[in-house]
């Protein structure tokens, strides 16, 4: 079996709001590059990848990979991943791994998660990823702490949601401390939470917000302050467990980090961790040091949500309900819609390979929307509220 051709398309999907951060504002749509890579026996795998529009960059690997065995992933990883490093980026390689894994799966009829040595769980339990919105669904915007917790109800009576995560770094420190002192008030004890300012607080402000949390008990900090120096010293100060996606969010930075104290929990994150195996290999090393791990996520579709669940129902130690953005998008691409979430779950996909297949009449309407909408990621991640703005690391 050979490699004989890979197509590349943009789309885009509304969402049910625009989703503030700490460095702009999601305008109201996600968008992501799908790929499909061909063999020489028709069969095709699929892989995502998000960051703007990624077409022309997965092209120029294309010929790296031309007349390749899908099933040699390590060969196709030197070649793509490892041969010159202004050319090497672990997003783009793992949209490839993830597309020859769903044909290594149809060629064996077995699904994703066999190849990474089974599932342990047959669903992955999910987040209410909560963001400060504008323009949400019925008008108005997020203004205080009291509409975000109401949120975190809905979220937990209408998908079952156990757990949350505030996307911080927009309001003020300490408003963004009460949405989850209200969480708590209003779901429990046993409810889940979280808090991601994505390294914008300095030190001082982390502390400061990382104490007053403290007595609610919640399951992590995440990034806290800018760098792994920052949230180093965050965690000698605080008695919360802090987490990262941002450092480290690669192998390079790992032992660092390891030596430094500055992380309890990593996050996973099938693209800037070299793909579904090179989760596992991350999983391994952090067992070997007693840290934990959970699930990052990227705004993904259905392509990539279904191997980040694949990937993670093979990992025994992640305990951690996964983070989505997903119940934010108002339709898929994949056949059949929308994912479905049960009792706060999404079930591991049954079918070979990825277990999902693109329903090309959505491509070809959210390609069009695409195309309408453009790639927001070229610009400046603007705020349409406050035209004068930008973002500003460690001022609070």
């Amino acid at each position: 079996m050979k490699i004989i051709d890979f197509r590349t398309r943009c789309v885009a999907i509304p969402l049910n709001a625009q989703l503030r951060h700490n460095t702009g504002v999601h305008p109201g749509y996600f968008l992501r590059t799908i790929l499909e890579i061909i063999t020489d026996e028709g069969i095709i795998g699929l892989g995502e990848v998000g960051g703007g529009d990624q077409r022309m960059a997965l092209q120029k690997l294309k010929p790296r990979i031309l007349g390749m065995d899908p099933f040699h992933l390590e060969l196709i990883k030197l070649k793509v991943l490892r041969s010159i490093y202004y050319l090497s980026n672990s997003r783009l390689y793992a949209a490839i791994e993830m597309a020859c894994l769903d044909i290594q799966g149809k060629v064996l009829n077995r699904p994703l998660s066999d190849l990474l040595g089974g599932s342990v769980r047959t669903e992955v339990p999910m987040i209410g990823y909560l963001f400060w919105r504008y323009d949400r669904p019925g008008g108005g915007h997020d203004t205080c702490a009291e509409d975000l917790a109401d949120y975190c109800v809905e979220l937990h009576e209408t998908l079952g949601i156990n757990a949350m995560k505030l996307k911080a770094g927009v309001q003020k420190p300490m408003e963004e401390a009460r949405v989850l002192e209200l969480c708590r008030k209003k779901l429990g004890d046993d409810f889940g939470l979280r808090i991601d300012p994505n390294g914008l607080w300095s030190v001082a402000t982390a502390v400061r917000v990382g104490r007053k949390l403290e007595d609610l008990n919640i399951e992590y900090f995440e990034d806290p302050a800018w760098g792994l120096e920052g949230n180093a010293a965050v965690r000698k100060q605080v008695r919360v467990p802090i987490a990262t996606n941002m450092y480290p969010n690669k192998f390079d930075d790992l032992g660092p980090a390891i030596r430094l104290g500055a992380v309890d929990i990593v996050l996973t994150d099938i693209h800037y961790w070299e793909g579904p195996r090179g989760v596992k290999d991350l999983a391994a090393v952090c067992n070997t040091f007693n840290l934990g791990l959970a699930m990052h996520s990227g705004a993904e579709f259905g392509i990539e949500l279904a191997a980040m669940i694949h990937t993670a129902s093979t990992i025994p130690t992640m305990n951690f309900a996964g983070d989505a953005h997903y119940h934010y998008l108002t339709d898929d691409i994949i056949e059949g819609g929308l994912m479905k979430y049960e009792n706060g779950c999404i079930k591991v996909p049954s079918g070979p390979g990825l277990g999902v297949s693109l329903d090309e009449d959505k491509m070809k309407h959210y390609e069009k929307y695409y195309e309408q909408k453009g790639d927001y990621y070229a610009r400046f991640h603007q705020d349409p509220y406050r035209p004068e703005w930008h973002p500003t690391v460690g001022g609070l």
